[in-house]
């Protein structure tokens, strides 16, 4: 085992080490929700959406986090859901101009939004652009009508192929989303699905295995799945061509060519700070003394009721010192390429005798590689990689 350096106890912020600040907005409305989906999206009653009401719930919301933030500037936006791409073009633009007024952007910032197929077209796409965005994430799953129909996807694959066609038409940087281990799904389906996403040669692709999360219809009526070797070998197979491919893997289910990387993301996995804003949005803030963590009312009704008040949070806690190195393992360790030491100090302002004995056993198994100056997780640490964070949760 490496020996490491010795560091004094103090809060990031002491340190002069503010973590860089992101901006998360939530867009909690779907034209349908998927049935194996458990983030924060909502079918509108009636078929309205009320996007006036939101935009303005988001800026008073910004308003009122404005001194929790003041002086720091935003490096990146990423606008997720729900179905963002849902948004009329004005509106957007509306909001975005009314954020820049208020907070200080970082030249060249990243601004992401995500769309779905049969929410878009190119027509929008470039209203969004020169609204602002420089950069889409697509939720496009599978270019395969029969995998879509099993997942609930209320788009087909000529759906899928149009909107692909369309984004990359506008932005230089587009992502796009699949999943594997669909319902019924083979290894060659899985590989056909990927050719069909790399032969449009966007820059960036999340490929994500389904999982049925509680509380999902597709928990309560599980579909039939390919077994776990099976979903092993798609993922192997993935990861195999992707990097025939030029891409690099860059996080757990993240695939980048050069200079297409998240920004936003990455800002997530290295335990830097953001912003969140919308029903349901977390956020992470290092002040003086402490770090916060906030969430916001989760339900939109109770959002936007709350908003005419100013009452908007739901929860706010400190984290202590017991649970900060479960936190930022639990994000750096997605990393394949690791981070260097100096990261934990100055993300949380500990000493790294605080996870001197963690770090002993997680190498003594095998699933970390330390030097002196970088920590990254082994081949057999990302692949159990739960049983890796386990070993960090604080007793």
């Amino acid at each position: 085992m490496v020996r490491l350096r010795r560091m004094t106890k103090q809060t990031p912020s002491e340190n002069g080490f503010a973590p860089p600040l992101a901006l998360y907005i939530h867009f909690p409305w779907c034209a349908r929700k998927c049935p194996y989906c458990d983030f924060n999206s909502h079918a509108p009653r009636g078929g309205e959406i009320p996007v006036d009401a939101w935009g303005a719930a988001i800026v008073a919301d910004l308003e009122a986090a404005l001194a929790q933030i003041q002086g720091r500037h935003i490096h990146s936006i990423f606008i997720g859901g729900g179905t963002p791409s849902l948004l009329p073009a004005p509106v957007l633009e509306k909001l975005l101009d009314a954020l820049r007024a208020r907070l200080p952007l970082a030249p060249e910032a990243e601004i992401t939004l995500e769309a779905n197929p049969g929410t878009a077209e190119a027509a929008r796409f470039n209203a969004y652009r020169d609204a602002g965005v420089n950069r889409l994430s697509l939720g496009i799953q599978s270019f395969d009508d029969g995998m879509l129909a099993r997942i609930g996807r209320i788009h087909d694959g000529g759906d899928a192929r149009r909107v692909t066609e369309d984004a990359l038409s506008c932005f230089a940087r587009v992502n796009i989303d699949l999943m594997y281990a669909l319902p019924g799904q083979t290894l060659a389906m899985a590989l056909a699905d990927l050719e069909t996403a790399l032969a449009f040669g966007a820059g960036h692709l999340s490929c994500y295995h389904l999982t049925l999360e509680p509380g999902t219809p597709f928990a309560r009526n599980p579909p039939s799945l390919p077994g776990d070797d099976a979903a092993a070998d798609m993922q192997d197979a993935i990861e195999a061509r992707l990097a025939d491919a030029g891409f690099r893997h860059y996080e757990v289910s993240a695939f980048a060519r050069v200079g297409q990387a998240c920004r936003h993301n990455l800002n997530y996995w290295t335990f830097g700070d953001y912003l969140g804003l919308g029903p349901g949005a977390h956020g992470k803030l290092t002040i003086p003394g402490s770090i916060l963590r906030e969430v916001r009312h989760r339900h939109p009704a109770r959002y936007l009721e709350g908003a005419a008040r100013g009452d908007f949070i739901q929860e706010r806690h400190a984290v202590s010192a017991l649970e900060l190195p479960f936190e930022f393992m639990m994000n750096v360790l997605r990393l394949p390429d690791g981070v260097p030491w100096r990261l934990f100090h100055e993300r949380t302002g500990l000493s790294l005798d605080a996870v001197a004995a963690g770090l002993a056993e997680a190498h003594a198994r095998g699933l970390l590689d330390i030097s002196s100056d970088h920590l990254r997780t082994t081949a057999r640490g990302r692949r159990f990689l739960n049983d890796l964070l386990q070993i960090f949760l604080p007793t």
